[in-house]
């Protein structure tokens, strides 16, 4: 088992050469690999991938997609070298993890609903309505089960997923009221005035959620 830890620690320096001499090999080119679940990298990395691309356009990123705990994994195991998740993340000792963002929940429902019309919605309403919500692993999915519990309360879960985008469409077929991240009703024509959707803010129910950006604890990361 000493020698297990002696070549595990090897085998990172020997990765972290490998890192300091592309960086002064190849300054600008290369590639970045990150691994996200599927709310960071349809919503929020986007913007700034673009952006590391027209600063850096010969630097290619390679995207990874999993659940927060297929996220973690990859990471330590040297597929990616960033980690951005919600959950997970933070419990695991290997890795570095730094807050990156924080966030609220939305409710969502079609504009005829009667919860369209409810500013401020409660838990009791949406105890009395089928829900639609993300897979308990996902995306603050604890937060809001807890605050349900917190208040003796059973949601009357209908449906579960991992990705906003199928939430929204099953809300849109009248299956029941979404929850989701807010920024996936963010720049989304079906909330707009006179939409076909309405989405209500739900950081008074759920409370707030925190994205965290996680790295390999010793690796070596490139400028």
């Amino acid at each position: 088992e000493q020698v297990l830890r002696s070549i595990d620690v090897i085998m990172r320096e020997l990765a972290n050469l490998r890192r300091i001499g592309d960086e002064y090999s190849k300054q600008d080119s290369g590639t970045l690999s990150i691994a996200a679940t599927h709310t960071q990298a349809r919503y929020v990395l986007p913007a700034p991938v673009a952006a590391l691309r027209r600063q850096y356009p010969k630097v290619a990123v390679s995207l990874h997609q999993g659940t927060p705990e297929q996220v973690a994994r990859m990471v330590l195991e040297d597929q990616a070298e960033i980690g951005i998740a919600t959950e997970s993340l933070a419990s695991i000792d290997e890795l570095v993890t730094l807050p990156c963002y924080e966030w609220h929940h939305a409710v969502v429902v079609p504009a005829a609903h009667p919860l369209a019309q409810v500013e401020r919605i409660t838990l009791e309403q949406l105890a009395g309505e089928p829900l639609i919500s993300y897979h308990p692993s996902f995306t603050g999915r604890g937060r809001i089960d807890g605050a349900f519990a917190a208040k003796h309360i059973k949601p009357q879960i209908a449906l579960e997923a991992i990705d906003s985008d199928v939430i929204k469409t099953y809300v849109r077929l009248g299956l029941g009221v979404g929850i989701v991240a807010e920024m996936a009703v963010q720049d989304d024509p079906a909330f707009a005035p006179g939409g076909e959707l309405v989405a209500r803010p739900a950081g008074h129910l759920f409370g707030p959620n925190v994205t965290r950006i996680a790295f390999k604890r010793g690796a070596y990361l490139r400028q």
